[in-house]
């Protein structure tokens, strides 16, 4: 990996540790949680932009180099959060496995200098959603839960880029990387389906909601 590319991660991290501590200094009354998802937030926006940036001026991402800061981007930000997630009182173990088949998936991608541009496609349409992924938690937190709102919050959107880059001459460990990002995606699109239909016949039947039949579903 190039050594500006291992700079910019570097600094990626810290610039992550330091917002966090930020927030939560400046939101002491609010989760570890909460305050995690912000960051997050604020990532996903910068990556998305990053992202567009990159595909407007019409770079391939394995070549020009700041095509590649989306990458470098996000990678320094899994990384930080790998580590975040780890001091939580909770640890999410599906969580951290997202972050350690990003990290490795990244990683793999600098080093061979391939399929940037697929790569920089599928983590433009994974974190375009995720502001309105962590919406929904934010609501919880500030008091929102089962409102019309947050039911709106719940409906959130990647088979296509993986799909060419199995498909494609690429090494295995790129293949892997890409239908093991895919897998833990649908895992909680499914998941999300499943708290929806939940929702939804609860509100069909508050009876049977009270009674225990229908019970909430816990999405962390």
């Amino acid at each position: 990996m190039e050594e500006y590319i291992v700079r910019w991660v570097m600094c990626g991290v810290i610039s992550w540790s330091a917002a966090f501590m930020a927030v939560r200094k400046a939101l002491p009354n609010r989760s570890f949680d909460f305050c995690s998802r912000i960051i997050s937030t604020a990532h996903a926006c910068v990556a998305v932009v990053l992202a567009t940036l990159s595909f407007r001026t019409g770079h391939a991402p394995s070549a020009p180099r700041l095509s590649l800061l989306p990458l470098a981007v996000t990678l320094s930000y899994l990384i930080y959060d790998f580590f975040c997630i780890l001091l939580d009182k909770r640890i999410n173990i599906s969580d951290l496995v997202h972050h350690a088949v990003g990290i490795v998936g990244i990683i793999a991608g600098l080093a061979y200098q391939m399929c940037g541009t697929e790569m920089v496609t599928t983590m433009w349409i994974t974190e375009v959603s995720t502001p309105f992924l962590h919406l929904r938690q934010f609501l919880k937190e500030l008091g929102y839960k089962d409102t019309d709102l947050n039911l709106l919050a719940d409906n959130g959107l990647w088979p296509y880029m993986t799909t060419v880059t199995l498909t494609a001459d690429y090494p295995f460990l790129i293949k892997a990387m890409a239908l093991g990002l895919q897998l833990v995606s649908a895992f909680w699109f499914f998941k999300i389906l499943r708290l929806m239909r939940l929702k939804m016949k609860s509100r069909r039947n508050p009876k049977a909601a009270a009674d225990g039949l229908c019970p909430p579903l816990k999405v962390d």
